[in-house]
């Protein structure tokens, strides 16, 4: 297994090109008219052909904006010169902000993670931000972690206010999770 930091630019860039390929082809994203993304950082699997596939494909993208007390606010993506640098080394949309409750209205969400158990529990980094967005999505909303694929069928650690993903997508497919 080779842990996050470990992986080079190659490694990244591969991995998102192959998670943008199986996500745009997927029948849950061409049904869908919004859905929600990130931009990646560091050595997260790269999201920046997935953003512009999306875009291409006609899809309303928005992006979380972290809010001081680690809410998620969201704002629509315009392409990559509409991002602008944010705390924690993030990239943050520009636009106008949507509101935290504007995430029950994607109809997909792609969210990042750093591991996912067969069941769904996802990983994050600790700060509960995914957690508290994914309690105003409806029930039965395909929530899908972007990983590796070493990183997937992983035992993580719960705790009682975290949700749990329908999915995860790795550079070798799109994997349905739960029960």
């Amino acid at each position: 297994m080779t842990t996050r930091h470990r992986r080079g630019l190659l490694e990244v860039g591969e991995a998102g090109r192959a998670i943008a390929e199986h996500v745009l082809a997927a029948p849950e994203v061409r049904r869908a008219a919004t859905l929600s993304a990130y931009v990646s950082v560091g050595t997260e699997p790269g999201t920046s052909l997935l953003l512009d596939g999306l875009v291409g494909l006609g899809k309303r993208v928005v992006l979380p904006v972290v809010l001081p007390d680690l809410d998620l606010d969201w704002a629509v993506y315009q392409g990559p010169t509409s991002l602008m640098p944010a705390r924690m080394g993030l990239l943050e949309p520009a636009g106008p902000r949507l509101g935290v409750d504007s995430i029950g209205t994607a109809d997909v969400l792609l969210i990042p993670g750093l591991a996912v158990s067969p069941t769904g529990d996802r990983m994050g980094r600790g700060g509960g931000c995914y957690d508290r967005a994914l309690a105003r999505v409806p029930v039965g909303t395909p929530v899908w972690v972007l990983v590796y694929d070493d990183e997937l069928g992983r035992e993580v650690p719960v705790e009682p206010h975290d949700r749990r993903v329908t999915g995860a997508v790795t550079p070798s497919g799109i994997h349905r999770l739960g029960g």
